[in-house]
């Protein structure tokens, strides 16, 4: 008699508290966090608590332990990966860091999140050009970014999967075109990283960012930042403290000898319990497949918003997102002709149903433990209103 193996989206969705008391549909916003992540919260905070710094070196061991999961979860080494608060200032850190001169340009979207126009604009005042690319119906593809680079574009910064419209860029031929032309592309990767597979080696990426509170299933406050190990000499060192020298923690001797590593943004003190998260749900996720090269989780995302889409249609909702294959994300924007997508998001928070609106369109953004069910919540929900 065969053994019915059991349903590993079941088991993933066991392990997300909130799974017991709402539909949460919002993982492109801020992210519920899993189970393993708040235990490792709770754990830190009751050695904090009863034993104070005693247990330090085991939360830095562990932190070295988190890196070397991130690192090999993106296709990198672990000293091209450091810690940050946030993507914002992993994209500072190259901004500002990067070897501009004035005239040079910085080519980007102007449908991107804020945090990846505000840094490169910021650069004005140093003679650097930020170039935001006007985007039509949400698709964008390699060329319209580089129709608007010239001799003097250093860098292209873009995000793998826009906020808003869901749109998943190619990774592997917009920076294959980019090196072409001897320019740079950094990655906004927070809508991105825990759904879907990427080998930055493979793909060439230059520099990557990502806070863990979206798709990773982390706490705020702990996130990524990649640096191919190659540009770290051609970056200036930003935000220097005691972390971020080679001899860390000789504090005797006060000499600027900075790590040949991406850690060296680690200025100081770690977000101990954060990173320790962090790695919590990140082990969770490479559990149920998620490597740099394949990932089942992706596949199972796609299945729900495509099934998200077809039922929305059914009813009469406008699908905003594109659909095309290839291009698909966790994120499906849509809207009902007449209706109000504020006070259809406040009736399904009333029902219990976490969904953003976000410019004016209802957006919606399961995760692999979501399922159809909750799909089907969702319709009845958004049918009565």
């Amino acid at each position: 008699m065969m053994t019915k193996l059991p349903d590993p989206w079941q088991t993933f969705r066991t392990q997300m508290p909130v799974s017991r008391q709402l539909i949460y549909l919002d993982h492109a916003a801020v992210a519920p966090l899993s189970g393993p992540a708040r235990t490792a919260v709770e754990e830190w905070a009751q050695q904090a608590a009863e034993q104070g710094d005693v247990c330090w070196p085991q939360w830095e061991r562990r932190v070295e332990q988190v890196r070397e999961l991130a690192a090999s979860l993106i296709g990198a080494d672990a000293t091209e990966v450091a810690f940050v608060p946030n993507t914002s200032t992993g994209i500072g850190l190259i901004a500002e860091g990067f070897p501009w001169n004035s005239g040079d340009n910085v080519v980007t979207l102007a449908n991107e999140f804020p945090s990846n126009q505000y840094p490169w604009m910021n650069l004005a005042s140093r003679g650097v050009e930020t170039r935001r690319v006007s985007v039509e119906g949400g698709r964008i593809h390699p060329e319209h970014l580089l129709e608007a680079c010239d001799r003097r574009t250093r860098l292209i910064s873009v995000s793998w999967v826009g906020y808003a419209s869901g749109w998943r860029i190619d990774v592997a031929s917009l920076v294959q075109a980019a090196h072409e032309r001897g320019i740079f592309v950094f990655l906004d990767a927070i809508q991105g990283l825990g759904v879907f597979p990427l080998d930055v080696h493979a793909c060439g990426v230059d520099f990557l960012a990502a806070d863990g509170h979206k798709w990773m299933l982390g706490p705020e406050g702990a996130g990524v930042l990649f640096v191919r190990r190659e540009h770290l000499a051609r970056l200036r060192p930003l935000m220097v403290g005691w972390n971020s020298v080679r001899q860390s923690h000789d504090f005797s001797r006060c000499e600027l000898d900075i790590r040949d590593a991406a850690a060296r943004y680690e200025g100081g003190s770690a977000n101990m319990v954060g990173i320790a998260a962090l790695g919590a749900s990140l082990h969770l996720l490479a559990s149920l497949g998620l490597a740099p090269r394949t990932s089942p989780i992706a596949e199972r995302v796609e299945q729900l918003t495509s099934l998200a889409a077809d039922r929305l249609q059914q009813i009469g909702a406008r699908i905003q997102s594109p659909r095309e294959p290839g291009h698909l994300s966790g994120i499906l924007a849509f809207e009902l002709p007449g209706a109000d997508p504020l006070e259809i998001r406040r009736r399904c928070l009333s029902e219990g149903i976490v969904l953003s609106v976000r410019h004016g369109w209802l957006r919606i953004s399961p995760h692999a433990w979501n399922n159809e069910q909750d799909i089907e919540r969702l319709l009845d929900v958004v049918r009565s209103s």
